[in-house]
């Protein structure tokens, strides 16, 4: 599939709301943290997509669009949920993540992207150079994969309860 503005912003706006549906009224054995960053809770994964919105996407996406003599990205703290946001509880990390969601993007349709600019680079610290349409499209994937993690760490909860049909279930192999 190419990448087309419009369709990545379909799945970048329904986010929220599907994080919000699928966890907001469910018990904290579903979804409370551990701490344990090998392991990422659901309530660890919203906390990580909220520091996304403030460090990565649009603050990334700012330095490409600027066209400066310095297109490096700082480096990203994977892990800075597991301090941030300790004091909150899930409700509130969804409600600011929806919150931070659409400020990020109201920013993101007032660029009026072009396919000029979206071939705009800049340099991230690992992967060396990228374009806004790179950055864009991991975007929506980093979502999806995230809404991927949750659900498989729900699923594992059952891993001996199911019994026997384990071997049906690929989410928990």
């Amino acid at each position: 599939m190419k990448f087309e503005l419009e369709t990545a912003i379909e799945i970048l706006r329904q986010t929220p709301q599907t994080l919000e549906q699928m966890l907001g009224s469910l018990s904290p054995e579903w979804t409370e943290t551990k701490d344990d960053r090998s392991d990422w809770s659901p309530y660890d994964v919203v906390g990580h997509l909220i520091h996304c919105e403030d460090t990565d996407w649009i603050p990334r996406a700012e330095v490409i669009l600027a066209k400066g003599e310095d297109l490096r990205f700082p480096p990203f703290d994977r892990f800075a949920q597991f301090e941030k946001y300790r004091d909150q509880t899930l409700a509130e990390l969804l409600t600011t993540f929806k919150n931070k969601r659409a400020q990020g993007m109201e920013q993101l349709r007032a660029w009026d992207l072009t396919p000029e600019k979206l071939a705009l680079r800049g340099i991230h610290p690992d992967l060396r150079e990228v374009t806004l349409e790179n950055l864009l499209a991991t975007w929506v994937v980093h979502d999806l994969t995230h809404i991927r993690q949750i659900v498989t760490y729900m699923a594992k909860k059952y891993t001996d309860a199911v019994g026997p049909w384990k071997e049906y279930l690929s989410i928990l192999k």
